[in-house]
């Protein structure tokens, strides 16, 4: 058994020990083609003027490299043709003692001395593509570096790991690939007639358009243009007149659908509009009321009412208001809550940049702030930032309607001085708020309507449009069958004639020769009396 001290002897040989040396020799020192002193990446030395290389300078993976036994750089084989990359062999390692030591190249033939590097480094590739299925042949196989544009080359750059899939520019021309299937073994069709990987195509294949006899552009079916074109417009001639047929033929239940919502949505339109022309009416209505009531002077007796009952409702208890919490009291609680409110409110904004822009009276206040390029957009009546309330007359009437049994209104009005009436204060600003306020619901409603109807016509206009047609299509048994059954009965009425045809031509020509034969008896019985 060997020691520790003949082992380590058998491990130090001359070269290892001159390589160790020359990495220890200084740290600036500048390594490979490329000229840098990056030492960090993988390389890979010349085991005869050992210089050192980047692996992805050379195109040389450190996953190659294990498979490597001897390396000669470019310039070293360029000086001595004889020189070749020597790869490990596939017999077991208990085998080969000599791992560690350094093969000598055996003489070639001068026969061979004559080739060049590029010979034997696809000759080298080619050994190690046909272990992975390649020819070793193309220039696919023959390339030593990945392309870095291809998909591949992209995904492991951006994920910075080691590519799952090899660059597309390194598969072998002639390999198929699976989406075309596997080929038969009784094809003697050659492998470069089928659609190869790396940008290649199958060669000498005609174009598919009509009459064309030129060959198809690379990785297309067609030689130009202008043949795709012919070739999609003679299919668009050919099936659609059959589609349009089948189309007129039977109505879709989807068309027949569509038609009764359209129908709906048109009747909601109508009802919507008659209910703006009645709350128009309505408006007009309260119009003439609070003219009316402007001619109308004040009741002295219902004066003094209103007077005794503001002298009462003053000695009665106060409460607090809901918006700013003081104590008010009840006899002037709904003015203080009114102007609360309009206090409060004026504080938010309502805006737009867009001016309303509807039929009949505007509704919306409409104020344009420069400031903010934006319309106001609150109710004309209700907006306290911009609308501001007329001033009273003292001898200015209510005018407020009497309502009997809650809903019923009488043409009775309120005569009580508008300045000090408070049971209708600001009775008629609240009526036209509530009008417009059903004004605007209807409108959305409309609004929201029409873009119904406009989507309920898309559809049926889509739906038997040119792409339709010929993307879609739909078999109808009933219609189909009753065609079936009427072309039957045709044909055997067209049967039925040519049989009674065919009878008829046969009676005559019974006919014509018992009439020549009677002839003939009557000829020779003439001629025997004569």
């Amino acid at each position: 058994m060997l020691s520790r001290e003949e082992i380590a002897r058998q491990f130090q040989l001359p070269e290892r020990k001159s390589k160790i040396a020359t990495l220890l020799k200084q740290d600036g020192q500048v390594y490979c083609v490329c000229r840098s002193t990056d030492s960090s990446r993988f390389m890979i030395g010349c085991d005869l003027c050992e210089e050192w290389f980047h692996g992805d300078c050379i195109g040389i993976s450190k996953k190659d490299a294990k498979n490597i036994k001897q390396y000669f750089c470019e310039k070293c084989q360029l000086d001595d043709p004889t020189l070749s990359i020597v790869f490990k062999s596939s017999k077991p390692s208990g085998d080969s003692d000599d791992a560690f030591e350094m093969a000598i190249p055996k003489p070639r033939p001068p026969k061979r001395e004559h080739k060049t590097l590029e010979t034997k480094i696809s000759k080298k590739y080619k050994s190690g593509s046909s272990k992975s299925g390649g020819c070793g042949e193309c220039s696919n196989c023959c390339r030593n570096s990945n392309c870095g544009t291809c998909k591949n080359c992209k995904d492991s750059r951006k994920h910075s790991r080691k590519p799952k899939e090899k660059c597309l520019m390194r598969i072998c021309k002639r390999k198929k690939t699976s989406s075309h299937g596997t080929k038969r073994k009784g094809d003697d069709s050659d492998s470069e007639e089928e659609v190869l990987v790396g940008g290649a195509y199958k060669p000498g294949m005609q174009c598919y358009g009509p009459g064309c006899t030129l060959s198809a552009l690379p990785n297309s079916k067609y030689c130009s243009t202008k043949c795709g074109v012919k070739l999609a417009t003679n299919r668009i001639f050919h099936v659609l007149p059959q589609r349009l047929q089948d189309q007129s033929i039977s109505v879709s239940l989807a068309e027949e659908h569509d038609k009764k919502e359209l129908e709906s949505i048109r009747e909601k339109l109508a009802m919507a509009r008659s209910l703006l022309q009645d709350l128009d009416r309505q408006h007009q209505k309260l119009d003439k009321v609070i003219e009316r009531a402007k001619n109308i002077y004040t009741d002295e007796d219902e004066d003094k009412y209103g007077k005794s009952k503001r002298k009462e409702t003053e000695e009665e208890s106060s409460i607090y208001c809901v918006t700013c919490g003081h104590e008010i009291h009840t006899g002037s609680a709904l003015k203080h809550m009114e102007k609360c409110f309009n206090k409060y409110e004026s504080q938010a904004s309502f805006g737009s940049i867009y001016k309303t822009r509807i039929e009949g009276n505007n509704m919306f206040c409409d104020f344009y702030n420069p400031a903010n390029r934006t319309y106001c957009k609150r109710l004309r009546v209700l907006c306290p930032e911009h609308q501001k309330d007329p001033k009273i007359d003292p001898n200015e009437v209510c005018g407020c309607p009497y309502v009997k049994n809650v809903f019923e209104v009488t043409n009775e009005i309120c005569r009580e001085p508008k300045k000090y009436c408070q049971r209708h204060h600001c009775w008629e600003k609240l009526r036209r708020a509530e009008i417009d306020m059903e004004r605007v619901r209807q409108w959305l409603k409309i609004d929201e309507l029409l873009e119904q109807e406009r989507q309920v016509k898309q559809k049926m206009s889509q739906r038997a449009g040119v792409l339709a047609l010929m993307l879609h299509s739909t078999y109808d048994h009933d219609a189909n069958k009753q065609e079936e059954e009427l072309r039957m009965k045709q044909e055997e009425e067209m049967r039925m004639n040519q049989l009674s045809q065919a009878e008829n031509y046969d009676k005559e020509q019974f006919e014509n020769i018992q009439r020549s034969s009677k002839n003939k008896k009557h000829r020779k019985s003439s001629q025997s009396r004569s």
